[in-house]
C-alpha cells in the first residue's frame, strides 16, 4: 500500500517558521528583572512616604513649639504690665489703636507693653522674618521694616488662619519672590518654615492679630537629614536583602526544576529507549541464535578453509548478543531495595573475576589497604560498577600501566573510594559527553557502562565524578552511603 503525504503536512515542514527553534523561557532571569522592578518600586515608594512623614512631623512639631512659645510670651507680658482694661496682647499690637481703643490708657504704656513682646518675636532663634498682621490683614509690624504698613491680599494661607482661626504652618525650599510678604532681609540657603500664630481676645471667639513666622532651623534641618539618609539607607539595605533572599531561593528553586526537568527527560529516554531496545532485541535473538548454531554445526563438520570465516561468525554473534545483554541491563528500571554491602568483598571479587586480563596486558595493580565498611547497595550491581570501571581501565591501557584502588575519604556518614589508571585518557569533550548514554571511545564500545555506573550510584544515594588528562589517566571517583548511617 503506497502512502501518501498530505499536502497541508509538507507546507507545514516547509515552513520557515515550524523549524526555527523556540528560545526557551529563562524563568530565573524574568525573575530577577521583575522583582528587581517590583521591589525598587516600593522601596522608592516607602522611602518617599517616609521622608515625607519624617519632614511634616518635624515641621509640625517645630511649629507647635513656636506657637507655645509666642502665646506664653504674650500671656506673660501682659501679665507683667498690668494696664487696666487689656485682657490680652492681641489688643495692644494694633498702633492705630492706641488712642481709639482705650481712653484713659497713656499710649507710652501701651507701646512699652507692646515694645517688649515684639522684641521677644524680633530676637527668636533661627528667625528670617516676623510679621504681625491685624484682622484687615495690614502689617501693623515686622522685623523687615519695608513691609510695615503693607496691605497682604491673596494670601491663602493667611486667609485660613484668620477664617478657621487656627495655626497654619508649611515647609519650603524655595521662597517666592511674587509673595509681597516674603521679603527676607537674610535669605534662606535650604529648608525654612512659615508659621500663622493667631492671637485671640479675651473670650477666645475673635482674632485679634495674626504673628506669622519665617525660620530656617538649622539643629532641626540637620537632624531631618540625618534622619532621612538612614531611612533610605535602611529601605535600600532592606531592598537588597529582599531581592537577594528572594533571588536566592528562586535560583535555588530554577535549579531544582533543571534537575527534575532533566531527568523526567532521561526518564522518558530511558522509558523509550528501553521499549525500542527491548523489541529489537527480541527481534535479533532468535536469528543470532540460529546463526551460531548453524556455524557451530559447519564447524564441526567442515575443517577445511572456512574453518576460519566460521570462528569469526561465531565471535561476532558473541559480541552481538552481549552488546544486546548490555543495553536491556542499561535501560532496565533499577528497582531493587538498597541492603548492606561488604565494599572490599565486592570489590576484590570483581579484581579476582579480572587478574588474568590485567596480567596479560601487563598492568599492575596497586590496592591500597581498605576499612571495612558497608555501603548501601547491592552486590550484583556494585559487582557490575566494578566490572565496567575495571574494563574501561583495562582498555584504556593497551601497552600495560598501574591501576591503583583507594579511599581518599571518608566519615561517619559516607566512604569514597577512587579508581586511577594511566591510560591514554580523555579530553575535554570527552569527558563532557562520558555519562552519556551511547558515547563511547572504546573500539566498537556500546557506550553504556558509565551510564549504568551513574544510575547505579544515584539509585543507592551516591555519585560517581570522573577526571581526566590526556596521557596521563583517568581518574573515577566512587562516593557510597555508609549502611551504618542510616
Amino acid at each position: 500500500m503506497d502512502i501518501v503525504p498530505r499536502s497541508d503536512t509538507l507546507e507545514t515542514l516547509a515552513s520557515p517558521d515550524a523549524g526555527s527553534p523556540r528560545k526557551p523561557f529563562d524563568l530565573l532571569r524574568w525573575y530577577a528583572w521583575v522583582s528587581l522592578a517590583f521591589i525598587l518600586s516600593v522601596a522608592v515608594g516607602l522611602g518617599l512616604i517616609s521622608s515625607r512623614f519624617i519632614i511634616d512631623e518635624s515641621v509640625e512639631r517645630d511649629a507647635l513649639l513656636t506657637a507655645q512659645f509666642i502665646t506664653s510670651i504674650a500671656d506673660a507680658e501682659v501679665r507683667h504690665v498690668a494696664i487696666p482694661n487689656v485682657r490680652t496682647m492681641g489688643e495692644l499690637l494694633d498702633p492705630r489703636t492706641d488712642h481709639a481703643a482705650l481712653p484713659g490708657v497713656s499710649p507710652q504704656a501701651r507701646r512699652k507693653a507692646r515694645g517688649e513682646f515684639l522684641d521677644h518675636i524680633a530676637h527668636l532663634p533661627d528667625m528670617l522674618l516676623a510679621n504681625i498682621y491685624a484682622p484687615d490683614r495690614t502689617v501693623i509690624w515686622s522685623s523687615n521694616p519695608a513691609l510695615m504698613g503693607k496691605l497682604i491680599e491673596g494670601d491663602d494661607d493667611l486667609d485660613r488662619a484668620f477664617e478657621y482661626k487656627m495655626r497654619v504652618s508649611a515647609s519650603y525650599h524655595n521662597f517666592d519672590q511674587a509673595r509681597a510678604e516674603q521679603k527676607f532681609v537674610t535669605p534662606p540657603e535650604h529648608l525654612f518654615i512659615e508659621n500663622y500664630i493667631p492671637l485671640f481676645d479675651a473670650d477666645g471667639e475673635r482674632v485679634t492679630a495674626m504673628v506669622e513666622i519665617y525660620k530656617e532651623p538649622h539643629d532641626l534641618i540637620v537632624r531631618i537629614e540625618h534622619g532621612l539618609i538612614r531611612i533610605w539607607l535602611a529601605i535600600i539595605l532592606g531592598a537588597g536583602l529582599v531581592y537577594l533572599g528572594l533571588y536566592g531561593i528562586m535560583r535555588r528553586a530554577a535549579r531544582l526544576m533543571a534537575v527534575q526537568q532533566k531527568r523526567l527527560i532521561s526518564n522518558e529516554t530511558y522509558v523509550a529507549l528501553g521499549e525500542v531496545s527491548s523489541a529489537v532485541a527480541h527481534s535479533l535473538r532468535n536469528p543470532l541464535a540460529s546463526i551460531r548454531s548453524s556455524a557451530e554445526l559447519a564447524q564441526v563438520f567442515d575443517e577445511g578453509p572456512a574453518q576460519r570465516n566460521i570462528d569469526e561468525i561465531i565471535s561476532q554473534v558473541d559480541r552481538m548478543s552481549h552488546w544486546i545483554r548490555q543495553l536491556l541491563q542499561s535501560l532496565r528500571p533499577l528497582n531493587d531495595e538498597a541492603v548492606a554491602v561488604d565494599l572490599l568483598q565486592a570489590l576484590q571479587d570483581s579484581l579476582q573475576s579480572f587478574a588474568v586480563p590485567l596480567a596479560r596486558g601487563g598492568v599492575t595493580l596497586d590496592l591500597q589497604p581498605m576499612p571495612a565498611v558497608q555501603v548501601l547497595g547491592q552486590p550484583a550491581l556494585l559487582g557490575q560498577i566494578f566490572n565496567s570501571l575495571i574494563d574501561n581501565a583495562l582498555e584504556s591501557m593497551e601497552q600495560g600501566g598501574r591501576l591503583r584502588v583507594e579511599v581518599v575519604k571518608q566519615d561517619r556518614r559516607s566512604v569514597t573510594l577512587r579508581l586511577s589508571d594511566t591510560g591514554r585518557g580523555m579530553n575535554e569533550r570527552q569527558q563532557r559527553m562520558a555519562f552519556r548514554p551511547f558515547f563511547t571511545t572504546k573500539q566498537g564500545g556500546l557506550g553504556v557502562g558509565l551510564v549504568l555506573v551513574k544510575r547505579i550510584m544515584e539509585r543507592f544515594g551516591g555519585s560517581v565524578r570522573l577526571s581526566s588528562s590526556e596521557g596521563r589517566g583517568t581518574r573515577v571517583s566512587l562516593h557510597f552511603r555508609l549502611a551504618e548511617a542510616c
